[in-house]
């Protein structure tokens, strides 16, 4: 492997039956606490959302249609972006981007601050309440190491999640999405694969079978520091235009 490859997830929603064995894979692989078992009410799921204590979550999505019901299944899991808004704003270098182009937190060298909670569009980084510092997904930063995949793509059982080299995977999941349309759904789509959306793209994208509000996925997600060069480009026009007419006002006042 070599260590100028960006490694990622591809996750084919598609495929997903709602097994959470990739949720199950990750808490015991990395140690992450129990999270509930209690159901919510409204859903078979139990977990309810990315956080602190969950880094892979598979959402259950039913949809009434006028034929009958249809089940959407996803497992979601932090984006790993190209322009991450939590490395941007950590003031104690505990976030970083490895070598294999993924984003991880160093619990050692978090301070709690917080800052890297609202910095994210996905809302997935959270804290925990024990001890205030932030965790989510580190894409398995150990097994990566060793030449292992992920531990829940290890677990999923129908190739939902899918594990590899960027550039393979972007290649795989457009095949995907092309055989998809094809085969007449026409409402499937990727999302996080378009490298000039508001993130840079993701290093874990995904392939979905409705817009991504249906998810809980932002529609265009946008991290704080993309609109900085833009700003800097108004700020150095404005100062521009003071300048100007406070030389035009001093050679006036000169003039006369």
């Amino acid at each position: 492997m070599s260590a100028q490859t960006r490694m990622g997830f591809f996750t084919d929603t598609s495929l997903c039956i709602g097994c959470k064995a990739c949720e199950v894979a990750c808490k015991e692989w990395n140690s992450v606490p129990e999270d509930g078992l209690e159901l919510t009410g409204w859903s078979y799921d139990n977990t309810q959302g990315l956080g602190a204590d969950t880094w892979r979550h598979v959402a259950f999505i039913e949809q009434k249609h006028d034929d009958g019901l249809r089940w959407l299944m996803s497992s979601d899991v932090c984006k790993h972006c190209t322009q991450a808004g939590c490395l941007d704003v950590c003031p104690t270098g505990a976030l970083f981007r490895t070598e294999f182009g993924t984003v991880v937190v160093q619990e050692d060298v978090c301070n709690g601050c917080g800052y890297c909670i609202p910095a994210c569009p996905f809302g997935v980084i959270d804290q925990r309440k024990d001890d205030g510092r932030a965790w989510k997904c580190t894409l398995c930063y150990d097994r990566l190491g060793e030449g292992l995949q992920p531990a829940c793509a290890k677990a999923c059982p129908t190739e939902s999640i899918q594990f590899g080299a960027l550039d393979e995977l972007h290649e795989r999941a457009d095949r995907r999405l092309s055989q998809l349309h094809d085969a007449g759904v026409a409402d499937a789509r990727l999302y996080g694969r378009d490298p000039s959306d508001g993130v840079g793209g993701d290093g874990a994208f995904f392939l979905l079978l409705d817009e991504p509000e249906v998810y809980g996925l932002p529609p265009d997600p946008v991290v704080p520091m993309h609109a900085v060069p833009s700003m800097w480009a108004h700020v150095g026009a404005a100062a521009v235009s003071l300048v100007a007419g406070v030389s035009a006002a001093f050679a006036i006042g000169r003039s006369r």
